[in-house]
């Protein structure tokens, strides 16, 4: 089957491919290999690309996507690039500044989705995590609504095609939703969603508007960072998992991919390992049961593997709600 005609109609018209290839790194992973996993991604077939300012490798990112362009191998049009609004610009006067910054750094003219990367604003200024003397996040006061506003702005400027937010719950969607003078809804709310996190109740408020669902750690997480709470289980170790991988003779990680597939869901493959870039690619070759699909449903256990807890206090905390 061919990957790239595996898209999702956006509310807005625009086209997202189902399966998306993820940028993030630890601090510690050499900004070069985000340039050659990219590469290497799109060579074998991956043409959608996410990542974030927060992540500090747009340069490189941009420069992957300008040489697969530049050899022949995808036209501008082919490729579907998410960037992220950082949370210490989200006042409605820094959206465009970083939106630009962004693509200074990508050297694009356009990104083809802009979202809002949380709901938590933090005080602005050239630190991406602003802490206190005491380690605590400094956050920052300001109306969601007035932020949207200024992505619409950005949308109808050209600077992005389409317009999206990530880590909302459904009360900040519905805030958006029923803001009066709403020009555009968001196209996606990308979120933490696998087995064990599997975001069945928001799914379904977004499918109810049109939103479409897009999953992050759609694997789970071995990472190691401050964002990640170190306590839970490996996902892809899971016996169930194991077990449906082995009757399709596929890995438990492509099982967890194509789990997202079938539910409709938007889903992003992170890794810099050729093998496993290559491998994620296979997610279309083979399909679950709806048995298969009923026993991986019944792994939720509401397990988040970036649980944001330096958030926790934020009237905008996102994670307090069920969903």
């Amino acid at each position: 089957m061919d990957p790239k005609s595996q898209r999702v109609k956006l509310n807005d018209g625009h086209f997202i491919p189902v399966l998306g290839f993820g940028t993030y790194a630890p601090e510690e992973v050499p900004k070069s290999e985000a340039l050659e996993a990219t590469k290497f991604a799109i060579e074998v077939g991956f043409r959608h690309v996410d990542s974030a300012h927060l992540y500090q490798n747009e340069e490189q990112v941009g420069q992957a996507i300008r040489s697969k362009i530049a050899d022949g191998t995808v036209k501008r049009e082919d490729i579907f690039y998410t960037s992220k609004l950082w949370c210490t610009s989200l006042l409605p006067e820094l959206v465009r500044p970083a939106l630009e910054k962004s693509l200074k750094n990508l050297q694009l003219d356009y990104v083809d989705l802009y979202i809002i990367h949380s709901p938590v604003p933090l005080k602005p200024g050239n630190k991406f995590v602003p802490k206190d003397e005491s380690g605590k996040l400094i956050f920052d006061s300001v109306d969601l609504c007035h932020t949207w506003e200024a992505l619409e702005k950005c949308k109808d400027a050209g600077l992005t095609k389409s317009i999206g937010v990530s880590n909302f719950n459904h009360k900040q969607l519905e805030k958006i939703l029923n803001k009066p003078g709403l020009k555009y809804k968001p196209v996606c709310n990308q979120v933490e969603c696998h087995p064990y996190l599997n975001q069945s109740k928001l799914l379904e408020f977004c499918k109810s508007h049109d939103i479409v669902l897009v999953a992050y750690a759609a694997l789970g997480s071995q990472l190691l960072s401050e964002w990640v709470n170190p306590n839970n289980p490996v996902l892809l170790e899971d016996p169930v998992l194991c077990a449906i991988a082995k009757k399709h003779k596929q890995t438990p990680a492509l099982v967890a991919l194509r789990y997202q597939v079938q539910r409709g869901v938007v889903v992003l493959a992170k890794s810099f390992n050729k093998k496993r870039i290559k491998e994620n690619m296979q997610v279309f070759d083979f399909e679950l049961t709806p048995e298969d699909m009923k026993a991986i449903d019944g792994l939720n256990r509401n397990i988040r593997y970036y649980d944001f807890q330096q958030g926790v206090g934020h009237p905008e905390y996102p994670f307090s709600e069920e969903y």
